[in-house]
């Protein structure tokens, strides 16, 4: 059984930084792909960033040049740094990993920047 535990999720002012912390366990060592999606209230839920197994990182353009994803892969754990944060941001952070043809998805973690 594939569990994601997601944390670092908070309340940030515009401008600020979070980093977002994902930690998976259970079968995971022939995982394709680990990244992060979000969901803000009345919208769908949209791509952030995606790391692959062969190491391509994807971004979604609203969040380019602004947030880095990472893994390290010893501690089965996925980042996302978060900078230059900005109102539109805010939302639920969700983990994914895709093993060969199966999805997971974490609980969720809130993000809200507000002044």
């Amino acid at each position: 059984q594939v569990q994601l535990v997601e944390s670092g999720g908070g309340l940030v002012q515009p401008g600020g930084s979070l980093r977002l912390s994902c930690v998976a366990s259970g079968s995971i060592f022939r995982f394709n792909a680990m990244g992060w999606y979000r969901q803000a209230p009345g919208k769908e839920r949209e791509l952030v960033a995606m790391s692959t197994r062969g190491g391509i990182t994807n971004y979604a353009d609203s969040v380019k040049d602004r947030f880095t994803i990472s893994r390290d892969n010893a501690k089965n754990t996925v980042y996302l740094q978060m900078s230059t944060l900005k109102p539109e941001d805010t939302a639920v952070y969700y983990c994914y990993l895709r093993v060969l043809i199966q999805e997971y998805w974490g609980q969720g973690t809130q993000v809200t920047v507000s002044s």
